[in-house]
């Protein structure tokens, strides 16, 4: 596979990165051994070099608690390389069936011991790029702020995110931090795609991106690390993956205008909606959890597209 990806600083930090992330929920699990070092290498070898996972990854699986984390720390003792690459990972998650139980996953403490078994199983002095899993709206985010710099001077993080949070919160978070001279946070990673999500939302927990949000990051620049990118595949396959959380007439319109775009352009509809994210007018660096070679290649095509306004518009709403 070429060398496709091109990289940019994330503005306001030192990290260098791919314009596609990829993300490890299945690394470890359904993703192992030499299956797991042909997705990895593949990824980098057409430029990739941001790597997502997080904490709780994969709860879901028996015994798969750790996994991703351990498995990307086992590919690059394997295969080197890891000082050029930026590994990102979350922690504070709430409890969930299968997964431990906490009742403030955003205490100093229990931030402090998801660090520290993030720490050890990534087998790394320092997380390039930690993300906050949830936000927790009993918890100020001053209170917040102050336990992620905390951990900062102490080197156990670099730079912060914000995954399924709310940009009111965000705003806040960052405002803080600004107020009193510590590191707010660079990045946010909802969910985010093409697709209008389904409004009876599964977690209550997690934040779905809206028009709201999409406009405060064209104000602020903030970049963006969507995960759930392609919506499982909904544009990929006609509409028919992942029906239950994607589909409904506002999707089946944007499926209908993004089909015809891709055939003008030359590409496929899954590309359309990688573009889609890519065009906007902030850094917006999609999260590819791709188990096949395939799926892999045809979403690192997508890199290079470029939408006009007028065609988000257009795929958005029709007009």
């Amino acid at each position: 596979m070429p060398n496709l990806l091109r990289t940019h600083t994330l503005p306001s930090t030192d990290l260098r990165v791919s314009t596609l992330c990829y993300g490890g929920g299945a690394a470890g699990t359904v993703l192992r051994g030499k299956d797991l070092d042909r997705i990895l290498n593949a990824f980098r070898d057409a430029g990739g070099n941001f790597f997502d996972t997080a904490h709780c990854y994969s709860y879901w699986i028996e015994n798969g608690t750790g996994a991703s984390e351990l498995a990307f720390a086992d590919y690059f003792r394997r295969n080197g390389g890891r000082d050029k690459v930026v590994i990102a990972t979350k922690g504070g998650i709430p409890s969930v069936r299968g997964y431990r139980k906490v009742q403030w996953h955003l205490s100093p403490g229990r931030i402090a011991a998801d660090i520290d078994d993030s720490l050890g199983r990534l087998d790394t002095d320092t997380i390039d790029l930690y993300w906050l899993h949830r936000d927790d709206p009993r918890v100020p985010v001053g209170e917040i702020i102050e336990t992620l710099n905390a951990e900062a001077r102490r080197g156990r993080v670099r730079f912060l995110g914000a995954s399924n949070w709310a940009t009111v919160r965000i705003a806040a978070a960052d405002l803080y931090a600004a107020n009193h001279g510590l590191r707010g946070f660079v990045a946010s990673q909802p969910e985010w795609s093409l697709a209008h999500p389904v409004r009876e939302v599964r977690d209550p927990t997690t934040h779905q991106f809206n028009d709201e949000d999409r406009a405060w990051h064209e104000r602020e620049k903030v970049p963006v690390v969507p995960y759930s990118p392609t919506a499982g595949g909904y544009f990929a396959t006609g509409g028919q993956a992942a029906q239950a959380a994607s589909d409904n007439e506002i999707s089946r319109g944007r499926l209908r205008r993004a089909e015809p775009l891709a055939s003008q352009l030359g590409c496929t509809p899954s590309q359309i909606a990688l573009a889609y994210l890519m065009s906007h007018g902030f850094p917006v660096i999609p999260i590819l959890g791709a188990k096949q070679i395939e799926h892999l290649r045809d979403g690192i095509g997508a890199a290079d597209i470029r939408l006009t306004p007028e065609q988000l518009a257009w795929l958005r709403d029709g007009s």
